[in-house]
């Protein structure tokens, strides 16, 4: 008897998807670290001491440092928003715990995909610190300190991948009418983060852009892998403003999840 063509929802089809998606995944974080364009060129403008680029960074740094020192009820404000509400930590955490739900949803891709692209930004972004060995500001009277390498700004680049990430696997179970609120609040935020450590002393300018553009990189490789993964299994491709996983919200999200 002829052998019966795998329909899209087969086990056949589902293990094959499954393997070129943990391919994908995998590749797409070995190219964010190489192939993000303007992050390189943001790079090269720092390693060649490129002087507009230099002169951005002292007079925004300056600027800023003074309006700390004369608004110390202001710089409090930043500290707390830099180092509780929007610290790499507690952004982590979320995304960690956003994680495990997806788990129990049954949405085991979607949860892959968040982990692997918080955890992926993180560990990029430390190795270049450590290559690139770009020394923080240096500011008379500083009202903050930071340890290690300053560009890119780590809590930049955490912000964006996170952010990214709650963005993208929420967006499914957030009412249409309220969806413009959450992109409105995460590319505050974002931008937020930024402002914090250049307006406290601990970071160039640069330093967050880099930030920025990096984890945006890592966020559009590994979504393009999970969206990959999604055609295979027999999907629609989604659009942006749905979520990596519209179907997030039914029984069963993914192709081959059990029923609860």
């Amino acid at each position: 008897m002829p052998a019966q063509p795998e329909t899209p929802s087969s086990p056949g089809r589902r293990s094959g998807a499954d393997r070129r998606f943990g391919v994908r995944l995998l590749a797409a974080v070995a190219v964010a670290a190489a192939a993000a364009v303007p992050f390189a060129l943001v790079l090269v403008l720092v390693e060649g001491r490129w002087r507009p680029l230099r002169d951005l960074d002292r007079d925004a740094a300056n600027g800023l440092h003074r309006i700390a020192l004369d608004h110390p009820a202001w710089t409090r404000t930043l500290r707390v928003l830099s180092d509780d509400v929007w610290d790499p930590l507690t952004l982590r955490v979320g995304v960690a715990l956003l994680t495990g739900w997806l788990l129990w949803r049954g949405a085991r891709r979607l949860a892959a995909w968040a982990a692997v692209t918080a955890v992926a930004g993180g560990l990029i972004g430390l190795g270049v610190k450590t290559l690139v060995e770009r020394a923080r500001p240096a500011l008379e009277d500083p009202v903050a300190h930071a340890p290690g390498y300053s560009f890119p700004s780590g809590h930049a680049m955490t912000a964006t991948t996170s952010f990214a990430v709650f963005l993208l696997v929420l967006l499914p179970v957030v009412p249409r009418r309220a969806r413009l609120a959450c992109w409105v609040v995460a590319v505050l935020s974002v931008l937020g983060v930024g402002f914090t450590r250049v307006a406290l002393g601990v970071h160039w300018f640069s330093d967050v852009l880099g930030g920025w553009l990096l984890g945006l990189a890592v966020v559009v490789l590994t979504g393009r892998a999970f969206e990959a993964w999604r055609v295979d299994a027999g999907r629609r491709p989604a659009s942006v403003g749905e979520g990596l996983e519209p179907e997030l919200t039914d029984p069963s999200p993914e192709p081959d999840s059990v029923s609860r």
